[in-house]
């Protein structure tokens, strides 16, 4: 079975696929940047600004699966951070690249993370698909530098696929927590104008569809990795206080608290587009979970 290399192992996403990949009878291994013995999976290290990496992890992988990157929620966007949030992403890919570039790797697919933030950072009624262009803002400038990088094995030949994901549904830990820990508390209320759209996935179908992109050899370039609905901040605040038992009573939280809050990290939260799941459906994949609801009602928070 193939052998695959994942960066971001342990992250939220990467904890799930590296589950899913072994039941599936793969060779998992994570690109890490410090060993963990007690680890039931082969950890190899890297150290980004050093620019070192070990060569066996890279030698032994036929598909190497690139999550690594900081949180772009985790403190507020000042200077220094928004220079952690893109060079953790671009440093961390070419290091990979150079490497493979170097030594004529026979890599089968170089698969990466990237995300809905490439249509930027606005609220519109507009369908975003796969053809439309980066936006100029920091989220969509971020995103496709973070592409370019990817784009880099392309040009070496080696099959390269770009997973832009929606905000990621787990039963513990990541943004579903965060929102939903307001309404366990009977604080439900819509943010903003509560008209922006929340693009979404549940992080069954997003690792299933990292599993077609290393086993459909058709799979190239970008795909959107976001649920068939198309929900506004508004409903989804909604059908999760209902899934929860909780009112939903509150006006909506002033865009105006957010932004003293979180500063323009707060674009996160008042803005959203509906994007399109199209491609990847068309590509063949079906989704688990097509609504909120049966998402919710799976995950049994």
């Amino acid at each position: 079975m193939s052998k695959i290399l994942i960066t971001g192992g342990s992250g939220l996403v990467g904890k799930h696929l590296c589950i899913k990949l072994q039941e599936k009878g793969y060779e998992v291994a994570i690109l890490s940047r410090s060993k963990n013995e007690l680890s039931k999976i082969p950890t190899y290290t890297w150290d980004v600004d050093k620019n070192e990496i070990d060569k066996n992890a890279i030698n032994s992988a036929d598909f190497i699966i690139h999550l690594a990157g900081v949180n772009i929620s985790e403190r507020k966007w000042t200077s220094k951070q928004k220079k952690l949030i893109l060079n953790s992403r671009i440093q961390s890919g070419n290091l990979i690249f150079n490497h493979i570039d170097k030594n004529n790797n026979t890599l089968k697919a170089f698969i990466t993370a990237s995300a809905v933030g490439f249509y930027g950072a606005v609220t519109s009624d507009k369908i975003f698909d796969e053809t439309t262009a980066a936006a100029k803002d920091f989220l969509g400038k971020t995103c496709a530098q973070w592409e370019q990088v990817a784009d880099k094995f392309t040009s070496i030949g080696i099959r390269t696929v770009k997973i832009r994901t929606g905000i990621v549904l787990t039963k513990k830990g990541g943004a579903l927590s965060k929102i939903a820990k307001p309404i366990k508390l009977g604080l439900g209320a819509a943010i903003g104008s509560g008209k922006q759209y929340l693009p979404w996935i549940h992080i069954d179908d997003l690792c299933n569809i990292y599993l077609k992109a290393i086993e459909d050899e058709n799979m190239v370039g970008s795909y959107n990795a976001v649920a068939p609905e198309k929900i506004s901040n508004k409903e989804f605040s909604h059908t999760l206080a209902i899934n929860l038992k909780k009112p939903f009573w509150l006006p909506n939280i002033p865009a105006i608290i957010l932004r003293l809050i979180f500063g323009e990290m707060s674009v996160i939260l008042l803005n959203g587009s509906r994007i399109s799941s199209a491609k990847i459906e068309t590509s063949g994949y079906k989704f688990k979970f097509t609504n909120l609801e049966s998402a919710l009602n799976h995950l049994k928070l």
